[in-house]
């Protein structure tokens, strides 16, 4: 039934070897890497010994039951414990993405709606902050675009995760995020008390480690400077500080003008360009492999709804997973677990449904 695990233990075995060298850890990123590769199949390791063991006790208490029926019952209670190690051991064999380890840079853009959209720009940024939090990430604003009342034309934030286990990645659990997310509440801005729908835009970026691990050709990038500027177009800088990055190949473009220098603004500019490019290359492998993408319900399209926060009935929906509860007050608050477990699930079983065509 489980004939690749073999070669994963095998490997799980060579890692350890590797590891426990100390010369190793000479090389940082080699280090991270192997780190994070026996995470993933350490959990893989562990599932293969309790299977192995439920079927190594079976036959051991099946021997014994023919010569003592007092055996008879540890048989079955075995028996009704396979099921859930063999399920447990099967989905950790589905082929994770390459990229769930990796911290994210995650973008949220205020979409039509004008300045409620914003406003629900900044919430859904809080959202995601406390979220974090809750996990016992660390978040670091790299770029916003404030609006005149409040909450975030665009903003982009850089979550960093505690934990080598892909499982537990910062990017395996907000991909799914990506997409459009649809409010409908009564504005602040209203005042005869009506409902307006608005939306944000959220894109999630799995961050690349070390500039390295992405060689960028110079001659590849268009580089202008301006000066930066704030809420309702004032100066807010005396020297040309903002920096457009446009990457030619690709055709995509980073703005930044936060920090106020000009190395500053190139260097966040720099990181979320890595960001998006390692993105593109992703998508690119997807599209290739149309399969693959067929099982997975994230999206890095801005164009996909994904999600309503419907604050009248207090109701969050998922449109994907079908997900629905009526705690948006608690999920506004960062409690987001029950919503993404749901997208988990559903790709979980879609890349099962896929192993098995």
């Amino acid at each position: 039934m489980f004939e690749s695990v073999q070669g994963l233990l095998d490997e799980h075995a060579a890692i350890q070897a590797q590891l426990s060298d100390p010369a190793v850890y000479a090389d940082q990123s080699l280090a991270r890497k192997l780190g994070r590769r026996s995470a993933q199949l350490q959990g893989i390791v562990e599932a293969y010994n309790r299977w192995r063991g439920l079927m190594d006790d079976l036959d051991a208490a099946k021997e014994m039951a023919a010569e003592d029926p007092d055996f008879a019952a540890e048989v079955g209670d075995i028996e009704e414990q396979l099921p859930a190690a063999q399920e447990k051991l099967r989905r950790l064999l589905i082929p994770r993405d390459p990229d769930d380890a990796r911290n994210v840079i995650l973008e949220v853009k205020g979409g039509e709606g004008g300045d409620e959209a914003a406003l629900f720009a900044g919430d859904l940024l809080r959202m995601y902050m406390r979220y974090a939090e809750s996990r016992g990430w660390k978040t670091e604003l790299i770029s916003a675009t404030e609006s005149d009342l409040g909450g975030y034309k665009d903003v982009q934030m850089a979550v960093k995760g505690n934990s080598n286990d892909p499982a537990e990645g910062v990017y395996a659990r907000l991909k799914f995020e990506g997409g459009v997310h649809r409010v409908q509440r009564v504005p602040v801005t209203e005042s005869q008390g009506r409902i307006h729908t608005s939306a944000a835009g959220v894109l999630v970026l799995p961050e690349v480690d070390e500039p390295e691990e992405l060689e960028i050709n110079q001659n590849d990038l268009k580089i202008d400077v301006y000066r930066s500027s704030g809420p309702g177009g004032q100066s807010v800088n005396t020297t040309d500080s903002a920096v457009r990055i446009t990457h030619l190949p690709t055709g995509i473009v980073v703005a930044m003008q936060n920090e106020k220098s000009q190395l500053q603004n190139r260097e966040a500019g720099m990181r979320v360009l890595r960001a998006r490019i390692l993105a593109h290359q992703q998508e690119q492998i997807d599209a290739e492999n149309s399969a693959q993408r067929k099982s997975q319900i994230r999206t890095m399209d801005r164009s996909e709804r994904i999600r309503t926060y419907n604050f009248p009935e207090n109701r969050i929906a998922d449109h994907r997973t079908g997900y629905k509860a009526y705690n948006l007050d608690a999920v506004m608050n960062g409690d987001l677990e029950p919503v993404i477990q749901s997208a988990i699930e559903m790709d979980e079983q879609a890349r099962l449904d896929a192993l098995g065509e």
